[in-house]
């Protein structure tokens, strides 16, 4: 039987009980999330994969490196939902891979900025921040008026259906028309304007 001071003198017992521990500790808190239904389905009917433009848009999204300063997670905090609108519930982000969480936010939160502006507003926003925010600090995206290409929207379909999105067949046969004579930016807008809309709460 080793005793406290044995397993404190010996980096094998130390390390290799610590990861027992971390490993149990793991699968009690972890393996119980994937049979929560809140957790694994839909919060309602609203919440649909990203059609294949809004799939796109997501990835300049990602690309452009705008989860640098803006968060998609509205905290339960009465600050929060005051200025953001209703809490983020993770049934809303069942089809997100990876899902933009984070608190860090140099810019304001996005969860819930779906339907808020107009295209248009989106459009100038992204192109020089300062026509529509002066104060604003954000960088303009002036290249994002360019052709969209991703020849790549049919395999990254499939591979989000091997994890669970539920794309038809038909959804990504159509996926590269969908895409045809679209810009960047009417993507990236198109992205912008499908965020929150399950819980958004009118104000």
């Amino acid at each position: 039987m080793l005793t406290h001071e044995q397993i404190e003198r010996s980096n094998f017992w130390m390390i290799f009980l610590i990861a027992i521990v971390v490993a149990v500790g793991g699968i009690v808190e972890i393996v119980p999330l994937f049979f929560q239904e809140s957790l694994t389905k839909p919060v309602n009917d609203k919440v649909k994969p990203y059609d294949a433009l809004r799939l796109a848009g997501r990835d300049i999204y990602i690309r452009e490196g705008c989860y640098n300063c803006h968060s998609q997670m509205i905290r339960p905090f009465r600050a929060e939902t005051e200025r953001y609108g209703h809490y983020s519930v993770a049934g809303e982000y069942v089809y997100d891979h990876p899902f933009q969480w984070g608190s860090k936010r140099t810019g304001p939160d996005l969860h819930r900025v779906g339907g808020r502006y107009s295209d248009q507003w989106h459009r100038i926003h992204l192109l020089n921040p300062r026509d529509v925010v002066p104060e604003s600090n954000m960088p303009a995206y002036p290249w994002l008026d360019r052709p969209l290409k991703d020849p790549h929207i049919q395999a990254k379909m499939r591979a989000l259906r091997a994890v669970g999105v539920p794309y038809t067949d038909q959804e990504i046969n159509e996926a590269p028309k969908m895409l045809e004579g679209k810009t960047e930016l009417e993507a990236l807008i198109a992205y912008l304007q499908g965020l929150g809309g399950a819980l958004k709460q009118s104000r």
